[in-house]
């Protein structure tokens, strides 16, 4: 059966693989080499050294672009190393447009590191497509957009965007982390370029640090192939087996993440302790008609903000949790709870995480697969 026949679950776990050749063994090998064999000097049609291509990490390559509906794949050491590559693209002068609500590691590389290289970035309000036209200009190079957004689960209408931006000849790239491509694909949406932090859904165990990009243009994944070999950020053998791994339960984990993810928002919803709720399934949370039209349902990401609660008061409700653990990163099969101001968005400024609702009583629940009355009986007696 051909890729594109198959649906999503039969590709999680056939998509790029196919029995090894010399033993039969059905699960890809884990290929630890450096540098392989060459039939003459200057042949190169196999393999030949490790950063640039693996046949471990070719299989997983294979396997991401395959359920994200795109030609090509490429995996990076972790997220930040497939967001660096995309801004590898651009040159001293060019112009960003990117959304207010942000993971705090995308922030941080796009102003401490970018900006120094004469980059521009606008960071803006994007519960609008029509609300990136006016800072459209001959040195817009690239969109950048989350969603949903990590924390405060905005919803960005990716179809609307990449209508605006075919129409400028400008990327559209998608941090599609919250939703996987089990519940989003924007490819299908217009999108260039899908970026995932594959540590979180797509390896799904809390075990591995990857990233990747996948793309269908013939001449971007060239550009981008070279970025990924020269410069270097390509994950090992092994951790690319692991992430083969865990994606054959990507479907299975998906829909108890969601299935739990709805329980525990409709629980806090009306808890006497909590003030607001960030979760895209809600028919108040704005843009929730786009949600609806994009994502396949709406995952396992709920933040929340504690009422009258000041940072003392948060720091203490966040530590009382037994089964969520306070930790950083999302995804995994375990519940996790974050404080994003002192954790994963401690390097945007205060003034500006507190625009976009990012205060000090807010936490961000990643809901996992855990007996849901467990979880809903742990929230209860945290915020007691």
């Amino acid at each position: 059966m051909m890729k594109d026949n198959m649906k999503f679950a039969t590709k999680a776990i056939h998509a790029g693989q196919e029995p090894d050749p010399t033993t039969g063994a059905v699960m890809t090998p884990i290929y630890q080499t450096s540098t392989y064999a060459q039939k003459a000097p200057g042949d190169h049609k196999g393999f030949e050294y490790s950063r640039g291509t693996n046949p471990t990490r070719q299989a997983l390559e294979a396997c991401l672009a395959a359920l994200e509906n795109a030609k090509y794949g490429l995996a990076f050491s972790s997220g930040m190393g497939a967001t660096d590559a995309v801004m590898k693209l651009l040159q001293p002068g060019d112009e960003v447009i990117t959304g207010n609500d942000l993971y705090g590691g995308s922030y941080r590389i796009f102003t401490k590191i970018y900006m120094k290289y004469g980059i521009k970035f606008h960071f803006l309000d994007l519960s609008k497509p029509e609300n990136i036209e006016q800072y459209i200009n001959e040195k817009t190079k690239l969109v950048w957009i989350e969603t949903p957004t990590n924390p405060t689960m905005q919803i960005i209408d990716i179809e609307g965007i990449a209508k605006i931006t075919k129409a400028n000849n400008i990327l559209l790239s998608v941090d599609n982390t919250f939703a996987s491509p089990y519940l989003q694909n924007p490819m299908d949406l217009g999108a260039d370029i899908v970026m995932h932090s594959v540590t979180k859904y797509i390896g799904g165990h809390s075990d591995v640090v990857m990233g990747a990009l996948l793309v269908n243009d013939d001449e971007l994944y060239k550009q981008l192939w070279f970025i990924y070999n020269a410069c270097g950020a390509t994950p090992g053998p092994q951790d690319a087996f692991l992430v083969l791994r865990g994606i054959k339960t990507l479907h299975l984990r998906m829909k108890a993440h969601c299935e739990n993810g709805a329980r525990v928002a409709a629980f806090l919803k009306t808890h006497p302790k909590i003030d607001k709720i960030y979760w895209p399934g809600f028919e108040d949370h704005p843009n929730h008609d786009v949600a609806k039209r994009q994502m396949r349902d709406f995952g396992g990401m709920v933040s929340i903000t504690i009422k009258d609660a000041d940072l003392q008061e948060t720091y203490r409700i966040a530590s009382r949790f037994k089964v969520f653990t306070l930790a950083e990163s999302l995804g995994g099969v375990e519940s996790l709870i974050n404080h994003p101001t002192s954790m994963t968005h401690g390097s945007i400024p205060k003034d500006e995480r507190e625009k976009v609702g990012v205060t000090d009583n807010l936490l961000r629940l990643s809901v996992g697969v855990e007996d849901i009355e467990d979880l809903l009986a742990d929230l209860e007696q945290a915020l007691s």
